[in-house]
């Protein structure tokens, strides 16, 4: 590494040079904040800590040459911080079962840390000159060069301290190794993670990481806020293409400047949006292509439930929230399918359970989304006239004052758990689900008539189970309603094989109407579950009437 051009680059704001120094000295940060902090955990946390103060202070250092013991100096400072505030708190053990994780089998992962914390132990108990080559030198691959040059100590000292260092341990540790703490150290690609503040306007920020590393969605990213001496939490909800991500700070960030640092944890966000404000985020994510409820022309989905019970409008915003399970992201990737290719702009907030175990870290996606929609160009999370918004929902359950939270958006679709279980697909909650378009011009009357007289027959005859009347033939064209609302998907053709249907506006309120009003009694129940069309509909109905008793 040629230490002083990167340095001079660095000061002049280039985040790739500083990139580079934090990959040539972010294992000797570690193995020194580790000798003085002795948890792997909190080691991390004060190279993550230090990183951000040098990317801040940097322009300040006189002499390039000087970067190695400069930069150590700071991560002492940090460390001490952390020393200083130290404290030990006692949970229940009964706790444990609560933590998700994705590390080894627990007999491994106990096996690993008895190795860890033995190694930590004695190294921990080695005199002050030696414990902090030692751990340079065990937790990374460290060269005796670098560790001389990163303690401004000659490379002979260094060689002498390993020398002796070794020998005491080996008398506390025969078996220990050079690669007994190293599967515990950073991260490799913990360089990548650094990135800068391009802009910020009330409380959404835009950050340029390299293209080819940027933070997944949903990921927490932490700004550095040099001036106020803090870090400001940030939640990516977008990745807009070029290195460029946006997301939504949870404290006031405004008055951090261009050019800061901004390190990705390359860890899930675990702020739910309602603790940021979902009617003060949303409207500055769709920007001036939200155009005001009842004003906007409504867009044809061809997905019946949503088109009669929760119309979407041109300019408009819809909310899709969802439980686990209930099938979120395949609504989600349907949608994006229906409304991507038209030129009526929509912006669509999906808001992902939390901790959902539908959305792995690794590919920045659902899953699902990973295939088809992906080479699609929906990588970013936005394609032609649709703009999708990624947010961490909350707590299960979600309860209707819960929705509330969401009231800012047009529509609010809300995918439930139970109804996926009873094979309603897609599994649309209507009792919590809604649309103000229906409550404006935007629809007509006939429309907004037929959209309430379907609630109040699914409310009498299904929902309230303590109320439901005696009438058989109400119970059965709420069935029939019901039925009628599940529909096969494009997205799932290769797991259901069935083909994707789309189904126009007129028909799909004409056909609800005539189920109300009694014009399809004579077609059984069945008939109507997980079809299209009324033509359809109407042939598995000949069909069943024609078959033998």
């Amino acid at each position: 590494m040629d230490l002083e051009p990167l340095v001079h680059r660095a000061q002049a704001g280039d985040v790739k040079a500083f990139v580079e120094l934090t990959r040539g000295y972010q294992h000797l940060a570690f193995g020194s904040a580790l000798a003085l902090v002795h948890d792997l955990q909190q080691a991390e946390d004060v190279v993550q800590e230090s990183f951000l103060a040098a990317w801040s202070a940097l322009p300040k250092l006189a002499e390039a040459a000087a970067f190695p013991a400069w930069l150590r100096g700071i991560v002492r400072h940090q460390a001490y911080r952390v020393l200083r505030r130290r404290h030990l708190e006692a949970a229940p053990l009964d706790d444990a079962s609560e933590v998700a994780s994705d590390a080894p089998a627990p007999d491994r992962r106990l096996e690993q840390r008895r190795e860890a914390a033995t190694a930590l132990a004695a190294i921990a108990e080695l005199p002050a000159p030696l414990r902090e080559p030692a751990s340079l030198y065990y937790v990374h691959e460290c060269s005796h060069q670098d560790i001389a040059l990163f303690l401004g100590i000659p490379a002979t000292t260094v060689n002498n301290r390993l020398h002796r260092a070794r020998s005491l341990l080996q008398q506390r540790i025969p078996t220990m190794s050079e690669s007994t703490l190293r599967p515990h150290g950073l991260p490799d690609d913990f360089a990548n993670r650094i990135g800068r503040l391009v802009a910020t306007r009330s409380g959404l920020v835009e950050v340029m990481f390299d293209p080819a590393a940027l933070p997944d969605l949903l990921s927490e990213l932490l700004v550095s806020d040099e001036a106020n001496k803090r870090t400001v939490s940030i939640q990516v909800v977008q990745r807009t293409g070029d290195g460029i991500v946006r997301g939504i700070a949870t404290t006031e960030v405004d008055a951090v400047p261009r050019g800061a640092t901004v390190l990705n944890t390359g860890q899930q966000t675990p702020t739910p949006i309602y603790q940021i404000g979902f009617e003060r985020i949303a409207p500055l994510l769709a920007g001036t292509r939200a155009t005001p409820a009842g004003e906007g022309r409504l867009i044809e989905t061809g997905i019946k439930v949503i088109d009669v019970m929760c119309p979407l409008a041109a300019g408009g915003t819809v909310a899709l929230a969802g439980e686990y399970g209930a099938g979120l992201t395949v609504v989600m990737e349907e949608l994006v399918r229906r409304l991507s290719g038209g030129a009526d702009p929509v912006s669509m907030f999906v808001l992902m359970p939390l901790f959902s175990p539908e959305w792995p870290g690794s590919i920045g996606l659902p899953f699902s989304v990973s295939g088809s929609l992906k080479k699609d160009g929906y990588s970013e999370g936005t394609v032609g006239a649709l703009q999708t918004f990624f947010l961490r929902g909350q707590e299960e359950p979600w309860t209707a004052e819960r929705l509330e939270n969401f009231a800012a958006a047009d529509v609010v679709i809300h995918l439930a758990r139970d109804a996926a279980k009873a094979k309603i697909y897609p599994a649309v909650d209507l009792r919590n689900s809604c649309s103000r378009l229906l409550e404006t011009a935007a629809v007509g009357d006939e429309h907004r008539a037929v959209a309430a007289q379907v609630r109040r027959v699914l409310a009498a005859a299904l929902w309230n189970a303590d109320d439901r009347p005696g009438d058989r033939l109400m119970a059965e064209r709420a069935r029939k309603l019901q039925n009628y609302f599940t529909q096969p998907f494009f997205v799932a053709e290769p797991y259901t094989r069935r083909p994707g249907t789309h189904v126009g506006f007129d028909e799909a309120l004409r056909t609800c109407r005539d189920i109300l009003e009694g014009r399809l009694d004579d077609i059984p129940v069945e008939a109507f579950y997980f079809a299209g069309g009324i033509e359809e509909i109407r042939k598995r109905g000949e069909a069943s009437s024609s078959m033998p008793v």
